[in-house]
């Protein structure tokens, strides 16, 4: 029975035959000529959808696996870390670069933390996620690292998780700068991989508490 392809970026389809690709769109943000590269490679290769995901990327499923190599090199792009114990994603809203909801620069925030965390080696998976506004599109309440705009900064948020065992994320600072989030959310990273767990970071906060997490972080 064949199984997930981490080196290709590959995952195993319901068919235990076929393969799924996700390539790395940071905050699902593109232009017509990578749709049109999407699209062309789908063609290309049989694949039986492309399908948007809920990590903000576009997949091509239902590929061969002896066509992998081939439609990554068409693609020239990098995988999504849509598996293994690492960043998985950083999802984040258009904030104030496209919506008249946006009170804070969610894209460019998220942009900073893709580009410094994204597939970073974890003790369990880990996910990020920036919205500009209260309204939260992006979910960072279900996020281990979730970072919500108000009209005074940044509200920081931890633990949060959705799948088998949900949770909400706990605030643990508010009115932050930009430049205060990136800081906090490094002292967070270091801490956590260093911390020799392999618990979620959520249910690792349950067990050592939140203010002593609080207190090991300076938040």
């Amino acid at each position: 029975m064949k199984q997930n392809l981490p080196e290709k970026g590959a995952i195993v389809q319901r068919d235990r035959e076929t393969y799924a690709i996700a390539p790395h769109l940071p905050g699902g943000i593109m232009d017509p000529s990578v749709l049109r590269k999407l699209a062309d490679v789908a063609e290309k290769y049989g694949a039986a959808a492309l399908k948007a995901t809920s990590a903000q990327r576009i997949a091509i499923v239902g590929l061969k696996e002896e066509d992998l190599d081939a439609a990554w090199a068409d693609l020239g792009m990098a995988p999504g870390a849509a598996i293994g114990l690492c960043v998985r994603s950083v999802k984040f809203c258009p904030g104030t670069t496209f919506c008249k909801q946006g009170k804070q620069d969610a894209v460019g925030l998220g942009l900073k933390l893709d580009e410094k965390y994204h597939g970073m080696p974890m003790p369990s998976k880990f996910k990020m996620a920036v919205s500009g506004c209260p309204n939260s599109c992006s979910e960072p309440a279900i996020k281990d690292v979730g970072i919500m705009g108000t009209a005074k900064g940044y509200t920081l948020m931890v633990g949060g998780a959705a799948g088998a065992k949900p949770r909400l994320a706990e605030p643990v600072a508010k009115e932050l700068s930009e430049e205060e989030v990136l800081e906090a959310v490094d002292r967070i990273v270091n801490f956590y991989q260093n911390s020799g767990t392999k618990k979620r970071l959520g249910s690792f906060i349950e067990s050592i508490g939140l203010e002593e997490f609080k207190k090991q972080t300076g938040l």
